[in-house]
């Protein structure tokens, strides 16, 4: 289990992974060497894993798509879901994949250059995959808001204010 401090500097990066360790020592009230030995810590931990930018991809580039596949398995002896999904997530269209509750058992974000490539990926590859049921593909055809961040500009209000 984390402690306190460790949970607020995980907080803090995941706002924005550039804040430098002086900064976080002046929010948290720590030095800067502890900051940085918690965040060795929670690295070799494995909790704080990656530090991303968000890239609002549509703006810069036509040529990805993005589909969830929701895959219905059979789940192995003694291992469950997890060998199935290691089996998945080794390819490299592959995004992100989530066990999931209800109708499908997992849940499968791909990115590939266009609708073809995704469609021979679902067909060659992840439904050939034994103890795989069936799969159900869905594309992504706006981003409205991805990580609680608006993607697009925010539209102003541009009505009349009226006063009493």
């Amino acid at each position: 289990m984390i402690c306190e401090f460790e949970m607020s500097v995980l907080e803090i990066l995941a706002e924005d992974a550039r804040t430098t360790a002086e900064s976080i020592a002046v929010m948290t009230g720590k030095t800067v060497s502890e900051v940085e030995a918690a965040v060795k810590a929670l690295e070799k931990e494995r909790i704080l894993l990656k530090y991303p930018a968000m890239v609002n991809w549509d703006r810069v580039r036509e040529d990805v798509v993005q589909a969830l596949i929701e895959v219905r398995v059979t789940p192995q002896r003694d291992e469950g879901f997890d060998a199935i999904a290691e089996k998945i997530y080794r390819f490299e269209e592959v995004k992100s994949v989530y066990l999931m509750s209800g109708a499908y058992d997992l849940l499968v974000i791909v990115e590939g250059s266009n609708i073809k490539q995704l469609a021979i990926f679902v067909g060659e590859k992840l439904s050939t995959i034994e103890h795989v049921l069936s799969t159900a593909t869905h594309f992504v055809l706006k981003k409205y808001k991805q990580d609680g961040v608006i993607m697009e500009k925010e539209t102003e209000d541009d009505r009349l204010q009226v006063s009493p």
